[in-house]
């Protein structure tokens, strides 16, 4: 809203100053900020507020050290990075951004999900909270509603560059020329593709329609949209849901959340300028740089909770939070065309997420082999496991911190290292 107020008064009073929310850096930065402040300052009230509520955690007997220390500490913190991520975002981005849109729908949808869940938590004292189907099936609406918007929006498409010979073998009107400073010319043709990304492969680009070919028949090109959008689901679904299982300790999700916001950050960034996109040879997405601010506001929010959520943590995100977070980096990373990196980006969440599958599933073969459940490890998921083994919470939180920043710059080394 602020874009277009002071937008207004650059065009038409040439107010000084009023031309710099033309820069999405500034942009991205003041959404930042803002995020951090709204975090600190209305998160603390928030907590007063829950506390005074006794909005509190219940938490299970796990026979986890700490544990009795956080019963009751406020919960349902999540709406403080909501409101965090959306506040900024609407104040300092451009709204008619259908990336944007995109990524508001989608912070609001799963914030309801999650939110519903917590609620029937607190409010009705159900430990068990929204039943597991229900949340699956708002997971996988609003992968049927981003999958077929990204994939059938006009105005989601991508650029490449093609050479001065194919220029005129192809629609004149997909085609943008650029003249550099130097005098250089390069041709982009608009494609609207399901394109993305391989990572550490030459010329890394996939189309999805690819694999319905070779699988059913060129013929079958033309049904790309189910697949895709499956596979859209599969993403928003695995990534939430790792999000939710690594909230399991103090700061654990939120750290992992910002460092892994930070990085799509930067391939926001890069694909939605045209030069650095055409001099890293990846795909320029027309109009997406508009996406910095919104994952400005998110870094932001995730770093201005952890002042609260860090051991001790005076408040927990709760599913409106962890949720939400998933759900975001999810969708984020579809929308850049970088979704074949999160195994490498997200590996916290995969690894927690395996982690709990590998021990249910064995647990139910050794049950079913010799009469008793046998585990793999001493309690899933894997930062439980490293608690029963003594490590104390704040010391694994690090180290996941730690790996998840590692496997951040290897994800980023991506665009070069093919």
């Amino acid at each position: 809203m602020l874009y277009y107020l002071f937008d207004f008064l650059d065009r038409k009073f040439d107010f000084p100053g009023a031309g710099v929310f033309h820069y999405i850096t500034f942009r991205a930065a003041m959404a930042l900020i803002l995020s951090l402040l709204i975090s600190m300052v209305f998160g603390k009230r928030f907590i007063n507020l829950l506390q005074r509520k006794q909005v509190g955690e219940t938490i299970r007997d796990l026979g986890l050290a700490g544990e009795k220390q956080k019963a009751g500490t406020p919960t349902m913190g999540g709406l403080i990075i909501i409101s965090a991520i959306l506040i900024p975002t609407l104040l300092f981005a451009k709204l008619e951004n259908i990336y944007i849109i995109l990524m508001i729908v989608s912070t609001i949808w799963l914030g309801l999900i999650g939110f519903l869940d917590d609620y029937i938590k607190v409010f009705k004292k159900d430990k068990k909270g929204l039943a597991g189907k229900f949340k699956v099936m708002g997971q996988v609406g609003l992968g049927l509603f981003i999958g077929f918007t990204v994939y059938f929006h006009q105005d989601i498409k991508t650029k490449v560059e093609i050479p001065l010979e194919l220029v005129q073998k192809v629609d004149a009107n997909k085609v943008t020329k650029i003249v550099e400073t130097d005098g250089q010319t390069h041709y982009m043709l608009d494609r609207k593709l399901p394109n993305t990304t391989i990572p550490f492969v030459k010329d890394n680009e996939f189309n999805y329609s690819s694999i319905m070919a070779a699988v059913f028949g060129e013929r079958m090109r033309k049904y790309t949209w189910i697949l895709y959008i499956l596979v859209v689901i599969i993403i928003i679904t695995a990534v939430s849901n790792g999000a939710n299982i690594t909230d399991g300790i103090d700061g654990l999700a939120t750290g992992t959340s910002a460092i892994i916001g930070t990085t799509l950050g930067v391939f926001a960034y890069i694909s939605g300028n045209m030069i650095f996109a055409n001099y890293l040879n990846v795909m320029y997405i027309p109009n997406f740089g508009e996406m910095v601010i919104f994952i400005g506001a998110f870094v932001g929010g995730c770093v201005g909770f952890l002042w609260y959520n860090a051991y001790p943590a005076q408040v927990f995100m709760g599913d409106t939070g962890s949720l939400t977070l998933g759900g975001i980096i999810a969708v984020f990373a579809i929308a850049v065309r970088k979704e074949l990196l999160i195994p490498i980006l997200c590996g916290i969440f995969l690894i927690e997420n395996v982690s709990v599958m590998m021990q249910v599933a064995y647990f139910k073969y050794t049950k079913k082999k010799y009469g008793e459940g046998r585990r793999i490890f001493l309690m899933s998921p894997l930062h439980h496991h490293y608690q029963k083994r003594g490590f104390h919470e704040a010391k694994i939180v690090s180290r996941f911190w730690i790996i998840g920043i590692m496997l951040a710059v290897l994800t980023i080394v991506t665009l070069k290292l093919r």
